[in-house]
């Protein structure tokens, strides 16, 4: 196909999405204002880690106080606190413009995105058991679940989804008219979203936070302008929902016991919570 008929393609994707609408915001700030998709339903989510993380909590202190710790916390810190390097990825790049002028590819150093235990520092005698709790509480939490097999399958094939969404030429198209509009500000032309958002040039620290300067301020601001006026994100997004119900119809079977074994495990965590919360 010609360039050219990419970017027929590119339009005919537009056009579909602007009849059929996209039933979120006229606005894209964040990536759930783009809807779900397909594979979320195969997914762990955020409500899923709260709860499972109580549950691993719960589990662990009734171990430890087996183990002689009667009063161990629920969310310990270390002896000793441990260097944290946070990697940083998101699924369509910068797309909040206010958050772009003001904090580039990063976010507002006083809201760090590091999580923080609440409870007391671990003792020594402590930190001795604590590895098998944790292990302990893990293998209960996973019971009657194939992990190797069955355990997050989405996950495991959204790498190989995620390269067939790369190469579709339809998206190609629209990441070339964006990285066109962002060079045409005078900023650099990157390949894709992607590529501004993870540029070392933003010199990130160990937490994932950026730098903020002026230069990374004002490239963030003319990506998501660009975003914005060609409506990239939307149609990033409708090839990915497109490329994924493939890969769900290729593997129906597999993606189904997937979600058991995660119905399973939230059945498992429901019962610890039920019993020790």
């Amino acid at each position: 196909m010609t360039m050219r008929g990419y970017r027929l393609g590119v339009v005919a994707v537009l056009a579909a999405l602007c009849v059929s609408g996209t039933g979120g915001p006229e606005v894209i700030r964040t990536a759930s204002d783009l809807g779900p998709l397909p594979a979320d339903r195969y997914d762990y989510t955020p409500q899923d880690y709260q709860r499972s993380h109580r549950a691993s909590a719960l589990l662990v202190r009734q171990c430890m106080a087996e183990h002689g710790h009667p009063d161990f916390p629920l969310d310990p810190r270390y002896p000793t606190d441990p260097l944290v390097a946070t990697a940083v990825g998101t699924d369509y790049g910068a797309l909040d413009l206010d958050d772009a002028r003001r904090w580039g590819y990063g976010w507002d150093p006083a809201k760090s995105q590091v999580p923080r235990p609440a409870g007391r520092r671990m003792t020594g005698a402590e930190y001795a058991d604590y590895p098998a709790c944790n292990a302990e509480a893990s293998r209960r939490l996973m019971r009657g679940i194939d992990v190797k097999r069955d355990w997050l399958y989405a996950s495991a094939r959204s790498a190989e989804v995620d390269k067939a969404v790369k190469r579709d030429p339809r998206l190609r198209a629209a990441w070339d008219v964006w990285s066109r509009c962002v060079a045409d500000q005078g900023f650099t032309r990157y390949p894709d979203p992607g590529a501004a958002y993870t540029d070392t040039a933003w010199r990130r620290g160990s937490d994932g936070n950026t730098r903020h300067t002026a230069r990374e301020r004002a490239t963030a601001t003319a990506d998501v302008t660009c975003k914005r006026r060609h409506r990239t994100a939307e149609l990033w997004h409708a090839v990915r929902v497109r490329k994924q119900a493939v890969d769900i119809s290729r593997h129906r079977a597999r993606y189904a016991a997937g979600l058991q074994a995660l119905r399973t495990y939230r059945a498992n965590v429901a019962e610890v919570l039920r019993t020790l919360g």
